[in-house]
């Protein structure tokens, strides 16, 4: 739980990502793909029981084996942290969306979109509504892929980083409501939802911080989140969200499903470019939180002899 191997991991984050074959995400999504294919049964309550099973079986090699990469000296855990952060990425893949709708490239903006960032079909999603999808995918991965894996870091250390980033690729392979998932993957996405409880909170927090101090309009961000935390099927994705929403100004607006902040105008390329500043700022903000030194602990309380 070193805070200096958390400051390492986000540093050396800046370099990208290692070879596939080296990635430990890479690694159990491979597991999970592959117990996928094991899967036989055919009742609700046989195909929850065997994609629990599964599910556990993972968590338990990923938590063991952040058991042992503990003993490791600080920089070698910030090392090991660092693969299971995507800050990079995120950023990155959020800046090529908005590149290409700068350069009113409509169809690469959808393929781009749909290759790093949502697993939707946007073959005919608006600009705006790609530029929305765009906003909503780094609010929320901001908080799953790097918020979530730090705080899991500062408060388990790497047995419960590297068991949150496995239980969250979990819930990305399998936590949809699908015939084929629905049962399976039960608690995948169960278990992912409450993993995600305080970092999703933690990071709409931080943003709302944030906001004010990039010249965004604060208030309406908070007021986007009193009333859109609790519009998105996931307990936890609405809260960063509509924060984002809110501090943009913009209508965030996915097809049937949810509207965030619907007084807003319709998203467009620039509002991009301010949502990857709103994102760095909210994590340092949230870093700074977890850098701060833990409460002594209290001694036990004796009675009299």
């Amino acid at each position: 739980m070193s805070r200096r191997a958390l400051l390492l991991a986000l540093t050396l984050d800046a370099l990208g990502e290692p070879p596939a074959r080296w990635h430990p995400v890479v690694w159990m999504g491979s597991y999970l793909n592959a117990a996928r294919r094991r899967w036989q049964a055919t009742t609700p309550h046989a195909q929850l029981l065997e994609g629990g099973l599964d599910w556990a079986g993972g968590a338990t090699l990923a938590a063991l084996a952040g058991v042992a990469a503990a003993r490791l000296p600080w920089p070698a855990q910030g090392a090991l942290l660092k693969p299971l952060l995507a800050r990079r990425a995120l950023l990155s893949a959020v800046g090529e969306v908005e590149a290409a709708l700068h350069a009113n490239d409509l169809p690469e903006a959808r393929r781009l979109l749909a290759w790093h960032l949502v697993s939707r079909d946007t073959t005919h999603l608006s600009a705006a509504e790609v530029a929305g999808a765009a906003a909503e995918s780094l609010a929320e991965n901001l908080s799953d892929s790097v918020v979530a894996p730090l705080l899991a870091y500062r408060a388990g250390g790497l047995p419960l980083a590297a068991l949150y980033r496995y239980a969250n690729t979990a819930d990305a392979l399998w936590g949809y409501r699908t015939p084929e998932l629905e049962w399976p993957g039960k608690v995948a996405a169960h278990a992912d939802d409450l993993l995600n409880l305080a970092p999703a909170r933690l990071t709409a927090a931080c943003a709302l911080l944030a906001a004010p101090l990039l010249g965004l309009d604060g208030r309406a961000a908070f007021r986007a989140w009193r009333s859109g935390r609790r519009a998105t099927t996931s307990p936890n994705a609405g809260h960063p969200m509509s924060v984002f929403a809110g501090a943009l100004g913009v209508r965030l607006d996915k097809r049937g499903v949810y509207v965030l902040n619907p007084a807003g105008r319709a998203p467009g390329a620039p509002d991009l470019r301010a949502a990857r500043r709103l994102a760095h700022l909210t994590l340092i903000l949230a870093t700074l939180c977890l850098m701060l030194p833990r409460p002594p602990a209290r001694p036990a309380h004796r009675g009299r002899p």
